[in-house]
């Protein structure tokens, strides 16, 4: 998801995967850094590996292109997996509404404003904006699948694809839109109004 940032390492973890978070976070960082420093075309590979204190090629080990260092995080299984705790008998969007507010929330705690930054970049840069439109086809499986445990739908059939790309979709244009105002509106706001669209359907033109 686009507006997301790295979680905190969990205790629970095994070392060598809190290892693995604390290298990708690291990486994060210093490409969010030097982004901020020097924009985004000018932040090489190179550079960012170095004051990440890794190698170039552990860089790309993580994250295969640049933008990946941008849009990846660590939360779309945690969004699956918190879809699939929510009670039985909640009406889907009730449960989808719940979540992504929720993960809102967390997101918005990172002391970096990343989640900013990487909704503008977005707005700014095509290589990111493709990058990101690629990666929407594997939220969308990863959402189909949680569709079809939580309403027994086959998760293969058309009308869950479409659905849950809409809801993909949906999300990574409220970011794009927000972006592009500024920051100014509330993103929780923006996500309800983009949820009802999902929902409901476009709501009456007001004149």
């Amino acid at each position: 998801m686009t507006s997301m940032t790295a979680p905190h390492t969990s205790p629970t973890l095994g070392l060598r995967e809190r290892k693995k978070i604390k290298t990708r976070e690291a990486i994060r960082t210093a490409m969010y850094t030097l982004v901020e420093e020097q924009g985004y075309d000018a932040t090489t590979i190179e550079q960012i590996a170095e004051r990440a204190e890794v190698s170039p090629s552990t860089v790309f080990r993580y994250f295969p292109t640049k933008e990946d260092i941008v849009l990846t995080d660590e939360y779309d299984p945690i969004i699956m997996e918190e879809l699939r705790t929510r009670p039985a008998d909640e009406p889907w969007p009730d449960s989808l509404r719940h979540v992504m507010h929720r993960a809102i929330t967390v997101g918005m705690k990172d002391p970096h404003a990343v989640s900013r930054l990487r909704t503008r970049l977005m707005v700014e840069v095509p290589a990111v904006r493709s990058r990101m439109m690629e990666s929407m086809s594997e939220t969308g499986r990863m959402l189909c699948q949680a569709i079809g445990e939580r309403t027994g739908r086959d998760p293969e059939s058309l009308e869950v694809r479409v659905y849950a790309m809409s809801i993909v979709g949906g999300l990574m244009e409220t970011s794009m839109y927000w972006a592009e105002q500024d920051h100014e509106p509330d993103f929780d706001a923006l996500v309800d109004r983009a949820l009802n669209v999902i929902e409901h359907g476009l709501p009456p033109e007001n004149h």
